[in-house]
């Protein structure tokens, strides 16, 4: 593709450059979300263990919560990981790809948060309640999860980017 009909594809008048640079500020201010979030609930995790109750957990208990905790260390880490490869690779002409891979690793990251969060909120339920409905509610939240986080994210960008696409295709100097 010629670089103006690049230019066009894309819907903006910016060179690769400042395209690679206006996404990563995009995704610094997405990542400053849901990074706080994950890190208040991996410290409250961490917390837990050292609480008279925790002792009175059944093995079910503590190897749900082993699971939670470690979720939440993995997305944390995916949700960090960023900010280190920004600074290893910040100088180096390669910001394009950088956020690129740092996209990836905030997707890993929400998907790790998704299931730190649905198995936190299995174990205090099943700690606090005495209820056979628990499954249930925690499938209805992670539903609720899913359709927030991903499904209705997709409905739109198929809805409003398909004719855009179309629309993309038929421009001249375009593939």
């Amino acid at each position: 593709m010629k670089p103006d009909a690049d230019r066009a594809a894309h819907g903006r008048d910016e060179t690769e450059e400042e395209r690679a640079d206006r996404r990563w500020q995009e995704l610094v201010q997405e990542i400053r979300v849901v990074q706080t979030g994950v890190q208040i609930l991996f410290g409250f995790l961490l917390t837990v263990a050292f609480t008279p109750h925790f002792q009175r957990l059944s093995q079910a208990d503590r190897a749900i919560y082993t699971v939670t905790v470690v979720l939440g260390s993995l997305a944390t880490g995916a949700l960090i990981g960023p900010v280190s490869l920004h600074r290893i690779v910040a100088g180096r002409q390669v910001k394009p790809q950088a956020v690129v891979w740092a996209s990836r690793l905030t997707m890993v990251g929400i998907v790790l948060l998704l299931a730190t969060l649905v198995a936190a909120l299995f174990l205090i339920l099943r700690v606090s309640t005495d209820d056979t409905a628990v499954p249930w509610i925690v499938a209805g939240v992670l539903l609720w999860y899913v359709v927030c986080w991903y499904a209705l994210p997709l409905w739109v960008r198929v809805r409003h980017t398909a004719g855009s696409a179309a629309r993309g295709a038929s421009r001249p100097g375009s593939r």
